[in-house]
Order: C-alpha cells, then structure tokens, then sequence
C-alpha cells in the first residue's frame, strides 16, 4: 500500500472515531471554525506585509538669494564714555560761604554764579586801595604842577609817580580778590554733588574740590582696537566715511554717529591694544560719563558687497562653502570666501554671484548633484550693530 492511500485510510479512521465521539453535524461546525479562523490569519499577514519603498521625490530645502547691498567695513568693541571737559571748583580766596546759587546735579551755564564767599573783607580793602590811590593821584599832580614850575627835583616826581602806579595795582588786586568772592562757572555743564555747605570756611590749596562739573555736550567715546587691527585702522584714517558709532546697551536709543578724534601714539604695553577716542554728540543727554558702551568703528563702505543669510555658510574639510541651486534643480558645492558679518547676513567676498540662490538650512542631509525642491525662507535680515558682529575683512 501506498504512503498516500495509508494516509487516506487514517484520516478516515480519525474522522469516523470523531463523528462516533462528537456527532457529524458537530464535527463539521467545529471544522468550519477553524477554515474561517485561518483564513482571517492569511488576511491579516497579507495586510501587514511590507509595501514596496517608492522612489524617493526631490528633497525640499530652505533657499534664499544671494543680494548685493552697500554695507560697512567696521571693527566693533567695547569702551566707554568720559566727559568732554572736567572742571574742579577751588576756592581762589579765603573766605565763609554765604550762599549756594545752584542745584546738585543740575545744568549750569558758563558764568552761572555757583557759590559766594562773604565779600565784605574784600570790599573794605578795595575801598582802602582806592582811597590809597586817590591820595597817591593827587600827589602826583601836585609833582606835575612844581615840575612845571621848576621848583621840585626829578626824584620827588618820580616817586610821586611810582606810588600811584603802586596804588593802581593795588586797587586792581583787591578788586580780582573781590571778585572771586563770587565763584562762577567756567564751562556749560552738569554740577555733581556738592562737598560745602553754606557756613563753611574755604581757602586756596585745599584738597578737595568745592564741585565738580562735567561737559556732557559732546561727551568722548574711550576704545581700543588689537595691535593686529591697527594697520587696517591706519590705512583708513583719513577716509571720508571714517567715523565711530555709539550704542548703549538697553537704553532704546539708535546708535549715534560721531568722529574719530585721537588715536594713542604707542601700543599699551602688555595689553597689545591701542587706545583711540572719539567725539559724539550727546544733547539728549543719553550717554553718561564712564558707562560702558558698544562701540563700531566704520572704517569705509562697501559698495554692492554680496550676502547670504549667516546660515547658509557651512564649515568643511576644505574650508567654508555654501550650497547653490542650479537652474535644473541640482545642487553645487561651492567653496566661498566669507567676510564679516551684517546681522543676519554674512559678506561674500568670493565664490558667489549676485541673484543666485543658496541653501540657508538642512546641510548635513545633502550632497552634490542632489535634485531637491527649494523653497524661499522670506526676506533677507538687515543689519544692526552690535558688539557680537564680526571682524573687518581686510
């Protein structure tokens, strides 16, 4: 007998024993159970089958374009402000202050009276010179008359005429002494706080000022710039675009232009910076003596510069590059030469051409030739100065 009829002969076997055991009509809804429960098995590994990957699409890309624009050539650093003239008030005269004309802390003019020093000693020894010099005048021409007449000797005369000049001067001394009984401004400023009441006595030589007042209309802007920077400051000194840019931090005030002023004949030793201030207007007041301030120092302007969004420029094995969209959608490795920065934007000072388009995001995921879909990522940022922007190309 054959595999396949001893195979049939024991499944009938099996089947008839069954239908003894649980009934025909049990064994044949017993049976179906099982096709329907295997059949749902085949469908659902079917359905979980893996589908067939398609062919990826271009890869969209972020994309911006390369524009040209007249930007500055700067150096930015940090400095600070003084006051454009500082003036300590002394007492010329000895004397008790009788009055306090002024405000600590307020604007004064030039010629403003400040304090008063009691006058009255001084006025008594004018009026003593001049009683002096009355006496000593009249003399003198008591002198001409016999002069004239010939009945004095020249060494009379000459003493006559010598103690009325005496007397003058006199006079003129004890009226600058009268004077400066009356301290007065020297400079258009802002007073500081005051180190005399009125009551107290002063005199000339003391050690500490009566007041201190500061011009703040200009004020200086105090800098430095590297030793290695100095040469490209050099060359541009007497370039007409020259000029220093004033920005305090968080004082919602636009940075303010002013002039290049002084630059320091040595670099500082150990330091390696050369000092350099500049003037800036200041009638708003907005810049205080000594506050720490951003500083650019614009150098020229550069006209029609290229840019790129700051990050479009990538950093690689052969140095920086940027990826450029073809016509056909294709991609281009482009070895650039990047300069400083303009806010968001970066200088391009050789590698790219104005109106191309740059990919500005996602790098890492391309490659050269790759087909992608580029899309624009909006306007191109503008520049603003800050302390964090790059250095001058050279």
């Amino acid at each position: 007998m054959t595999t396949m009829a001893r195979a049939n002969v024991a499944t009938r076997e099996v089947v008839g024993k069954l239908e003894n055991r649980f009934g025909r009509k049990r064994l044949y809804w017993g049976g179906g159970l099982i096709v329907v429960v295997a059949l749902l098995l085949t469908l659902r590994s079917i359905a979980n089958r893996p589908k067939q990957n398609a062919a990826p699409g271009p890869k969209p890309v972020t994309t911006a374009k390369v524009i040209t624009q007249d930007v500055p050539l700067y150096l930015d650093e940090i400095g600070s402000t003084a006051a454009y003239e500082t003036v300590q008030i002394q007492a010329q005269i000895s004397g008790q202050i009788v009055s306090r004309d002024f405000k600590d802390g307020a604007d004064v003019k030039k010629g403003d009276l400040l304090f008063q020093i009691d006058p009255k000693p001084y006025e008594a020894a004018l009026a003593s010179a001049q009683a002096d010099l009355a006496l000593n005048q009249a003399t003198l021409k008591r002198q001409e008359l016999l002069r004239q007449q010939k009945v004095t000797a020249n060494q009379e005369y000459d003493t006559a005429l010598a103690n009325a000049r005496r007397a003058e001067a006199m006079v003129a001394a004890a009226q600058v002494n009268l004077d400066r009984c009356y301290i007065k401004s020297p400079i258009d400023g802002r007073a500081g706080l005051r180190n005399v009441d009125v009551g107290n006595v002063v005199g000339p030589g003391g050690s500490t000022p009566l007041l201190t007042i500061m011009g703040m209309d200009p004020i200086y802007t105090d800098f430095t710039v590297a030793e290695p920077d100095l040469p490209l400051v050099r060359r541009y000194l007497t370039n007409p675009n020259l000029k220093v840019l004033t920005d305090a931090s968080d004082d919602n005030v636009e940075p303010r232009s002013g002039t290049l002023y002084f630059i320091d004949n040595a670099v500082q030793p150990g330091a390696g910076t050369v000092k350099l201030r500049g003037v800036t207007p200041n009638a708003d007041r907005a810049l205080w003596p000594a506050q720490f301030v951003k500083v650019r120092l614009i150098l020229d302007v550069l006209k029609d510069a290229k840019l790129v969004p700051g990050t479009a420029v990538q950093i690689g094995q052969n140095g920086p590059y940027v990826f450029v969209v073809k016509p056909d959608s294709t991609l281009e490795l482009r070895q650039v030469k990047p300069g400083q920065s303009q806010g968001d934007l970066t200088v391009i000072t050789d590698g790219v051409q104005a109106g191309e388009m740059v990919v500005t995001s996602g790098q890492l995921q391309l490659s050269p030739g790759m087909k992608v879909n580029p899309r624009p990522s909006g306007s191109n940022g503008g520049e603003k100065p800050s302390s964090s922007g790059g250095n001058a190309t050279r």
